[in-house]
């Protein structure tokens, strides 16, 4: 081979430089789109008082639900699941001063549940808290069914936030919600859910149907109750008890067994009904340490016996919850069961003396 001739092309050569192309297109377009969710910032990193979070976008509550803490907007907030949505926060400013953020999340575990309000408490002073209790807080396993089929963020709880919080949301599910941010910064969407966290998400009232609303009460059979239990357990207690020690001295304490259909209710005389006397009455018992008034809507009552008040067992009409917002306003007022059968008040702050 002559010396000054050329070697032969490397025939592995085209494809190195494709692959580093590749690769280097692919880290700028991850790179863009880390940009592009910072800079949107899709679940309110940067809320703070004084910073307002972005509109909720996100259809699981879970992911939007802490920068409306973080905002630093509200010193009050109602927790729960989908059975305290309907409580409209402008409702409740009204009946007890405050500025109230419905905080409730469909089907939040009482492990969900605490999170989110111990964020809350962590931020600032509350005002008032309103809990709204269904049967996963009187279960026995509470403490292992921390989590639903939902994603649930605990990286979006930790306070303060950690730096590397940015990084969580490097992915498609970010980048959508990020987009539709961006749609409603340029008026082409709107917000899912009002910027307190409420939320009108059962069927226009115009279109209830009677009928169909009873075949959804009544149309599946009730859940085994299981055996008896001299005493059972209940875990999730501790962290209301934990909750409600929280709210600083002065701040209006209310939890509420809320009023699901008495199709949802376990049978009078039942096991059930024995775990679940057994559970209010070891709410009761913290209500009274910890000066919070507990009243009990989840009771056989013109309104839980009404099919006509409800669109499936656990979910009220808009009426009804107008009207548990005036009974909670009473109950707080008058600390005594109502006269027409409503509600019962279990534990109340001894009144004010003169």
């Amino acid at each position: 081979m002559p010396a000054d001739s050329a070697p032969p092309p490397d025939p592995a050569a085209p494809w190195t430089l494709f692959a580093g192309l590749l690769v280097g297109v692919a880290g700028l377009l991850g790179l863009a789109v880390l940009a592009f969710v910072a800079l949107l910032d899709p679940y309110g990193l940067r809320a703070a008082p004084g910073r307002a979070p972005g509109p909720i976008m996100d259809l699981n509550q879970r992911f939007m639900y802490p920068q409306v803490v973080r905002g630093g907007a509200f010193d009050a907030a109602v927790f729960g699941t989908s059975t305290a949505r309907l409580l409209d926060p402008h409702a409740l400013d009204r009946a007890f001063g405050g500025h109230f953020a419905n905080l409730a999340m469909n089907a939040a575990t009482p492990w969900e549940q605490t999170q989110l309000a111990r964020l809350f408490l962590a931020r600032a002073p509350a005002t008032a808290v309103l809990f709204g209790l269904d049967a996963p807080w009187c279960e026995a396993d509470a403490d292992r069914k921390r989590l639903t089929f939902r994603a649930f963020p605990p990286w979006l709880y930790r306070e303060p936030l950690a730096w590397s919080a940015v990084f969580h949301q490097w992915n498609q599910q970010s980048a959508e919600i990020a987009g539709r941010a961006l749609f409603h910064r340029l008026g082409r969407m709107k917000a899912r859910i009002r910027g307190d966290g409420y939320e009108v998400f059962t069927p226009p009232e115009s279109l209830y149907d009677a009928a169909r609303a009873a075949s959804h009460i009544h149309g599946d059979a009730p859940p085994s109750e299981g055996a008896p239990e001299a005493d059972p357990a209940t875990p999730a207690l501790a962290w209301l008890d934990e909750l409600l020690g929280l709210v600083p001295a002065g701040g209006l304490k209310l939890v509420a067994f809320m009023p699901v259909n008495v199709a949802a209710q376990p049978r009078l005389g039942s096991a059930g009904a024995a775990r679940e006397a057994a559970c209010k009455a070891r709410v009761a018992e913290i209500a009274r340490r910890r000066g919070a008034t507990l009243v009990d809507f989840r009771i056989p009552s013109t309104v839980t016996r009404d099919d006509t008040n409800y669109w499936d067992a656990l979910h009220y009409r808009l009426p009804i919850a107008t009207r548990i917002v005036e009974a909670l306003r009473r109950a707080v007022d008058e600390r005594r069961d109502d006269p027409e059968g409503f509600y019962r008040v279990l534990a109340a702050p001894r009144a004010p003396e003169h």
